[in-house]
């Protein structure tokens, strides 16, 4: 999508609200184009109203033209936002390998806004750019997004005082990361922890932002082998690394003053002669035994290891975001995204950054109570457990052991980040959705104050 701040010319679509058509509802009157709103909605319903008039354009490309509306109960500058996002979801085609994609023509978003408001629409277009890019990444095939080609991808980025280092097998075995190398055991692909360090000057001493994402570029199931059905769906079990890769790379294009730590952790989940096993006792980076009891509960080793790295390499602040627990996408389904936070002031930071950028988000319990369901018998803790109860926040539990010292969230969404269905609102096909990566900027924003 592109993005030009003027008024409309001669033959180019002019975009409407128009509050007598239904939520949704797009018709093409001559060289105006009037689009339902949803006045209950507001700037998610200016969102929605965007994408599904952008969408109208995906096939044959074009021009639409947005004014600001008065009557709209939002600031000029919001609204600027959510048109340029929502513009961003309704122009995006997943069909990334698609016979003719590179040749198609490009959708262009036309806003008439002062100058005033014009630095607020290019800010956002850097963002959403970041954020089709971490969508392209979740719908790549797995057979050429490989954690290597992952780690190429993170270590391409070319934005001012970022840097990177990914490491493999040896290294990750070397440094004692028994629950990530045992996850790996089973692919012939190289694993890869990827870091990317973004140290701009100016930056706030005293706090550094560990952004850590689950990097599964596939997973079976291991061993516990998923059922067949919609297993191709699984290439998308590396939405979280995805996104905040691309938060990190958002977060140095816009020059925030920050320090950011980006964590990944990535390898194929497999079956193999050298894969691990349920009854494998594993070792973890910071000398905590796991009990395997579940080979396709690999996402909270992976993020185990990784959570320890972020916090020994002086990250103060934690977000890890991964698509861990179909148990969350039962509870919350392909909208909201579950989360949890112990530490209370944190969490209402992040509570506002996920308000002000337009993500749905829900916020579960942590209680000691929870964390007896993961004791093992025969190690420190085991890595799922048998009770049909509960299982994103035991698996939230299981990670709270590994976060060491500081405020930590972790987002648990499955749901909202790769779709099985299309989804309406906001003109969402199946794949991945770059759910979070707004999110994260925001509060780095906040954080950098």
């Amino acid at each position: 999508m592109r993005l030009e701040l003027r008024a409309a010319r001669n033959g180019e679509v002019l975009a409407r609200l128009d509050r007598a058509l239904p939520g949704g509802e797009v018709i093409r009157d001559g060289a105006h184009l009037r689009v339902g709103l949803s006045t209950a909605l507001g700037l998610d319903g200016l969102r929605q109203a965007a994408a599904v008039a952008m969408r109208s354009l995906r096939s044959s490309g074009g021009t639409i033209a947005w004014q600001i509306d008065d009557q709209l109960v939002a600031a000029p500058a919001d609204q600027v936002r959510a048109l340029v996002e929502g513009s961003s979801f309704g122009a995006y085609d997943a069909g990334l390998r698609k016979r003719g994609y590179a040749a198609r023509t490009e959708a262009t978003l036309v806003l008439d806004v002062d100058d005033s408001l014009a630095a607020g629409a290019r800010r956002q277009l850097r963002i959403v750019t970041h954020l089709e890019r971490a969508r392209d990444l979740a719908n790549l095939p797995p057979n050429e997004l490989t954690p290597r080609a992952l780690a190429a991808h993170a270590l391409g980025l070319q934005q001012p005082h970022l840097t990177g280092e990914a490491h493999g097998r040896t290294w990750i075995e070397a440094r004692g990361m028994g629950a990530f190398a045992a996850v790996a055991s089973g692919s012939a692909e190289e694993p890869q922890l990827i870091v990317l360090r973004y140290d701009p000057p100016g930056a706030r001493d005293e706090l550094v932002l560990g952004l850590v994402g689950k990097g599964v570029t596939f997973d079976s199931g291991g061993v516990s082998l998923k059922p067949a059905a919609g297993m191709q769906n699984m290439k998308g079990d590396m939405c979280g690394a995805a996104v905040v890769i691309e938060a990190t790379a958002a977060i140095a294009e816009l020059g925030l003053p920050i320090r950011v730590l980006c964590v990944v952790p990535s390898t194929e989940n497999l079956q193999g002669g050298r894969a691990y096993r349920p009854g494998d006792i594993l070792r973890a980076a910071n000398g905590t035994t796991i009990e395997v009891t579940d080979t396709d509960a690999e996402g909270r080793l992976l993020l185990a290891d990784a959570l320890h790295f972020a916090r020994t390499e002086g990250a103060t602040h934690i977000v890890d975001i991964a698509t861990l627990t179909a148990a969350m996408t039962t509870a919350l389904g392909d909208l909201y995204g579950g989360w949890f936070c112990a530490d209370d002031d944190f969490a209402a930071e992040v509570e506002t950054a996920a308000r002000t950028a337009g993500e749905l988000v829900w916020r579960f319990p942590l209680h000691p109570r929870y964390r007896s369901y993961v004791d093992s018998d025969f190690a420190d803790l085991k890595n799922s457990s048998d009770l049909k109860q509960a299982g994103s926040i035991l698996a939230a539990e299981f990670l709270r052991e590994f976060t060491g010292d500081g405020p930590w969230a972790h987002f648990d969404v499955s749901g909202p980040s790769f779709l099985r269905r299309r989804r309406p609102d906001y003109a969402l096909d199946p794949g991945g959705t770059g759910y979070g990566l707004r999110l994260l900027v925001e509060l780095a924003q906040r954080l950098s104050g």
